[in-house]
């Protein structure tokens, strides 16, 4: 007998996660280019994926800057990565350019769950999609603090 075939009877039958579509590129209503970098490739010519969740960090940080809402008296609060991830569509490779598109996922009553895109510039297609979300808490006591109305209002906008 194989003990292979025995042992892989004994574990139990796990689903598939199936992945929901991605988002068109319609969906973001905010966009930033990115331009790749020789260094941004690995040894198989693509970008290697830490660099998608740098881009990620860069389009959600870029525009609460825009907004004068990153650590600013709109927003005194500041905000901690709790969660990022990424699916990839689609390779990315140097030199090639890269728009990565923002929308809202979610506004809770301490966090902000933001949707990410990344397309190849003038592609349709998504080379990948993520997720992002910040926990405001306060820069004294790191406790969760709400966000203010006038924040959530500016959120609003990437509806």
């Amino acid at each position: 007998m194989n003990p292979s075939a025995s042992y892989s009877k004994d574990l139990p039958v796990v689903p598939s996660r199936t992945k929901a579509a991605p988002f068109p590129r319609s969906a973001y209503p905010y966009f930033t280019r990115i331009t790749t970098r020789w260094m941004d490739n690995d040894v198989y010519a693509h970008v290697n994926n830490v660099i998608y969740y740098s881009w990620i960090d860069t389009v959600v940080n870029q525009w609460l800057m825009e907004q004068d809402l990153l650590k600013s008296e709109k927003n005194p609060s500041i905000g901690w990565v709790v969660h990022s991830s990424c699916d990839y569509l689609g390779p990315v490779s140097y030199p090639q350019t890269v728009d990565v598109g923002l929308k809202l996922a979610r506004i809770g009553n301490t966090s902000v769950h933001y949707d990410v895109g990344i397309f190849v510039s003038g592609q349709q297609q998504a080379s990948a999609q993520g997720r992002f979300v910040h926990v405001y808490v306060d820069p004294l006591t790191h406790q969760p603090k709400a966000l203010s109305k006038s924040f959530q209002h500016h959120l609003e906008a990437l509806r």
